[in-house]
């Protein structure tokens, strides 16, 4: 999760996190004012257990790593929860003593706003209309139209509020999905090009080796010759597929940093980058290459980074970011040790250091 995407979602959890809290802070006014202790206690049992169940509902709503099978049981959650609130908190504050504090009545509301991320179209009708009845009820129940008045007015507003919030949600979520697709599928018709060169490259060479391997066997007089031109065949359509790879294996480097840099500042990244005047051999580009979609790979991953310079020479590039902290080594890792091992084959070096939450990579050729 890039770093724009992060911030949103922690906007739209402070948002969701008015709700709970007003599911908690209101009702709870009529816990503190109701007489009876059985009932208080029930009350806050009710209110606390409603709560948590809306916590767990709103959160897993904005994370994109739960599966839908536990979003799909954190609403069965909810819905029991408030279901149970209806018993426990609806006499909460029903007797004049108490001042008639309608607790449910925010309660309603709050289901009433959270009862559209349930999901299925009749899970959702039935939750609002189980809940208009349950606050028709309990306003008839304690003389108070304003239980009714408030799990509408209330709800509706909290609906307003946090749908904008979760629809723009929504909309950076897909947007950020549709990137990524676009990179995979960049990717893919890369990959079905080289295919189809290979393909139009070799098809014809193998057909002809095959058709003069039919014919050594069918007529062993002419098996020294046809050996011959068999190997000469397989000699052209290797050097051919040679040159093909070491065509495919060139480096625009310059242009993969200018799409690195692209990719890190839509990610609310500032990047400067620095290249030679002139192009840089291919031989070094092509160590240099991995080194960086590595790098920016790790600010996009592994840090908070705020700034990101790249500076790239012959003898090697240095890549630097804020926002980085202090973790452990991932044993499953083998982004940086992969390259290290390319960069020591060919006699080059790579170093990584992190001072004051700045993590600089340093990658030397020989």
């Amino acid at each position: 999760m890039h770093v724009r995407l992060r911030r949103a979602r922690i906007a739209t959890l402070a948002t969701l996190g008015m709700v709970v809290m007003s599911s908690v802070a209101l009702p709870g006014i009529g816990v503190f004012r109701e007489p009876d202790p059985v009932r208080a206690a029930l009350g806050a049992v009710g209110t606390l257990l409603f709560a948590a169940a809306q916590a767990a509902l709103l959160y897993a709503t904005v994370t994109p790593d739960i599966s839908r099978n536990v979003q799909h049981r954190l609403a069965q959650a909810f819905c029991v929860a408030a279901l149970a609130s209806v018993p426990l908190v609806g006499p909460l504050a029903a007797s004049p003593e108490a001042g008639r504090w309608e607790s449910w009545a925010w309660i309603g509301a709050s289901i009433l706003a959270t009862a559209p991320v349930l999901g299925r179209r009749a899970l959702v009708l039935s939750t609002v209309a189980a809940t208009l009845a349950a606050g028709a009820l309990l306003a008839w129940w304690h003389g108070d139209i304003g239980y009714f008045t408030i799990t509408v007015a209330v709800g509706l507003c909290f609906i307003a509020v946090n749908g904008l919030h979760l629809w723009l949600w929504t909309l950076l979520v897909e947007a950020d999905e549709g990137r990524q697709a676009q990179v995979r599928l960049a990717a893919a018709e890369e990959r079905l090009r080289f295919a189809r060169d290979v393909h139009d490259l070799l098809g014809h060479d193998l057909s002809v080796i095959a058709l003069k391997a039919e014919l050594a066997e069918r007529d062993p007089g002419r098996a020294a010759q046809e050996a011959a031109d068999l190997r000469r065949l397989a000699a052209a359509a290797l050097s051919d597929l040679r040159r093909a790879v070491h065509g495919y294996r060139e480096v625009d480097l310059r242009a993969q940093l200018a799409a690195i840099e692209k990719v890190l500042r839509s990610s609310g990244v500032r990047c400067t980058a620095t290249l030679p005047a002139e192009d840089l051999p291919q031989e070094i580009a092509a160590l240099l290459a991995p080194v960086v979609r590595e790098a920016g790979t790790n600010v996009l991953r592994h840090s908070r980074a705020t700034w990101c310079t790249i500076d790239v020479t012959r003898e090697g590039v240095t890549v630097a970011n804020d926002g980085a902290v202090e973790r452990p080594a991932d044993p499953h890792s083998s982004g940086l040790r992969g390259l290290a091992d390319r960069l020591a084959e060919s006699g080059g070096t790579l170093r990584t250091r992190l001072e004051g939450g700045v993590f600089t990579l340093e990658a030397t050729l020989r």
